[in-house]
């Protein structure tokens, strides 16, 4: 397991090519390929380097480097007997790798390999932080749980069941590699019981598992391990990793309810739906073709009619009674 991928990814080497015993020298860019049958004998390839190609000592131009290659030209092509076509030689760490593929991988049996992915979510607003790991003393719990549906408090997981969660096949994976998600979710309401805030698993392929024929497949990287012989001379030996990159995610939201944000956003939308209603207006009967059409249904005009005003006499205190009877 190798953990130099970065925070929060850990890496599972499955197969590997070992080139041993470099030395800085001089060699062909492209070692002999391997024999087409039991009667042909291996020749200098160049097809998988094509700037490496040469017919001349010319078309190796010394100090140039090699692109896509492993080092810098002599100003040699190197061939066989009876070879038109050749390598350039170059100065590097020979000899160079080799251009093959695994044909099965060297560590199948790391699909029963276990990781212990501890995770832990904290929200300050509210106090609250919890973990995925079950709070109980019993000291050999982490040693024989393995997580399910069942045990979401377990930990520990078998590295052959989060492949084949993620819908792929462990062995298929290991001969080149490949890379897998693993996404820790927690979704959490504060208004209820702590039991409730649980964390949820999810896995997924990252890299295009369709790809099988791609040059481009699978996932690998190469480091070297340096040494120095007897004579103060330094040596190396380059190792190709293969494997699968487990990148772990995690997300997490909470929410709790409080009277004051509530009565915030009822207040607001209640001044948004008047502020509305004036816009509407604003438009129809200002803005509009046909905005008198819109005014004369909102708004209803009353006449007021005119009354004739009756005459009728005054009193005065002088009047006599036959007029008080006549009126």
């Amino acid at each position: 397991m190798n953990k130099r991928e970065g925070e929060n990814v850990f890496f599972v080497m499955t197969n590997l090519i070992v080139t041993p015993n470099q030395r800085q020298d001089t060699c062909p860019e492209v070692g002999r390929t391997e024999p087409l049958g039991p009667q042909t004998p291996t020749k200098l390839g160049s097809i998988s380097i094509p700037n490496a190609l040469c017919y001349k000592d010319g078309d190796c131009p010394a100090g140039e480097a090699v692109v896509a290659g492993n080092g810098i030209k002599t100003g040699h092509c190197l061939k066989d007997r009876g070879s038109i076509r050749g390598t350039c030689e170059i100065l590097a760490w020979c000899p160079v790798e080799k251009r093959s593929k695994p044909k099965k991988p060297l560590l199948a049996s790391a699909e029963n390999f276990t990781v212990y992915i501890k995770n832990s979510i904290r929200f300050p607003r509210f106090k609250f932080s919890k973990m995925n790991v079950l709070a109980t003393d019993n000291e050999s719990y982490l040693k024989s749980c393995r997580y399910s549906t069942e045990h979401p408090y377990c930990p520990i997981f078998l590295l052959g069941d989060i492949v084949r969660w993620a819908g792929s096949d462990f062995q298929e994976m290991a001969l080149e590699g490949g890379v897998i998600g693993i996404q820790i979710e927690w979704n959490c309401d504060l208004d209820k019981a702590p039991s409730e805030c649980n964390p949820h698993y999810s896995f997924s392929r990252l890299d295009n598992k369709f790809a099988e024929k791609s040059i481009s497949s699978g996932y690998n990287f190469r480091f070297a391990k340096y040494y120095q012989d007897a004579r103060g001379v330094d040596y190396r030996t380059l190792i190709k990793a293969y494997g699968i990159r487990f990148d772990v995610m995690v997300n997490g939201k909470a929410g709790k309810f409080n009277i004051i944000p509530t009565i915030i956003n009822i207040g607001s939308g209640l001044a948004l739906m008047g502020a509305g209603a004036f816009f509407c207006d604003l438009v129809l009967l200002y803005l509009i073709k046909k905005s008198n059409f819109y005014r004369g249904k909102k708004y209803e005009e009353v006449k007021s009619s005119s009354r004739k005003s009756l005459s009728s006499p005054t009193l005065n205190g002088n009047q006599s009674p036959d007029q008080l009877d006549g009126l």
